[in-house]
């Protein structure tokens, strides 16, 4: 990142206000297109998640160019302005395996209950007189191709494993720690601070989630308190992933794979092997 030296004017206040406003217009845009643009209602849930896709691209874009016009960039050029957001192509594989490879160990568990589970099915086939054939083989084949078939029609897929995570990482990571660094804020407390925006942008999805599925209060406020924990322990990692490696791929992929996964497995109920 070639920045200015000194912060070029930037103080704490100024770079916490930023990323306030960024977390605050990633969530208000989302309700623009019935309160602002008086759109009627979405006539299927396809038309309101793309109606959200286009307003989470509007607040991504609209936070990189103002992020641009904040930070003390040195030289204005394409390539160092990407690299100020840690979009880079040097040692990207290493970006993408290493983040990867750490993350899979928290899902060790989830693993390895699936492998079980795989054995399992398998003696079982096998000990009803089944053995490995072309038409097996070819059946494990048209399944996988089904599944990427059906992850590739589904809207929500698109959310959890597209829009969401490189919207989010962008704004919230790769916009809101360049700023708060360059405010002053240190290396450690950056990693700690961006993810107390994450969470707040959360709140309210976690607050619809409830009400759409008529949570009593005490169940409500302990699945808000449980995913706002989550979201807090994520994102200090994604930041951990970013500034570590100055690459924006490496939480992404996390991400996407985290998603992907689900919650970690911690407790089999299966008993011994």
């Amino acid at each position: 990142m070639e920045l200015q030296d000194g912060g070029g004017g930037l103080t704490k206040s100024t770079a916490v206000a930023a990323c306030t406003g960024m977390a605050v217009f990633y969530v208000a845009i989302l309700y623009s297109p019935m309160l602002i643009l008086r759109l009627p209602p979405p006539d299927s849930f396809k038309s309101f998640m793309i109606r959200r896709f286009a307003c989470a691209a509007v607040s991504s874009v609209v936070s990189l160019i103002v992020c641009s016009l904040i930070l003390p960039i040195k030289r204005w050029d394409t390539s160092n302005l990407l690299g100020v957001y840690g979009i880079r192509l040097d040692h990207i594989w290493q970006a993408l395996v290493f983040p990867l490879s750490l993350t899979s160990l928290m899902y060790t568990g989830s693993f390895a209950l699936k492998l079980l589970s795989m054995l399992q099915e398998s003696d079982e086939h096998f000990h009803s007189g089944g053995n490995i054939s072309v038409l097996c083989i070819k059946s494990i084949f048209t399944k996988i191709i089904d599944w990427v078939i059906s992850i590739a029609s589904n809207v929500s897929c698109w959310r959890n494993y597209f829009v969401a995570p490189l919207t989010e990482e962008l704004v919230f990571r790769a916009c809101m720690i360049p700023l708060l660094l360059c405010g002053g804020f240190s290396t450690y407390t950056v990693i700690f601070l961006c993810p107390i925006f994450f969470s707040l942008a959360h709140l309210n999805h976690l607050l619809e989630l409830c009400a759409q599925q008529n949570c009593n209060l005490p169940k409500a406020c302990m699945v808000v308190g449980f995913q706002l924990g989550y979201t807090v322990i994520f994102g200090a990692y994604a930041s951990f992933l970013l500034v570590r490696t100055g690459h924006l791929a490496a939480p992404l992929v996390a991400h996407i794979f985290c998603n992907f996964m689900g919650l970690p497995v911690i407790i089999s109920r299966r008993s011994g092997m």
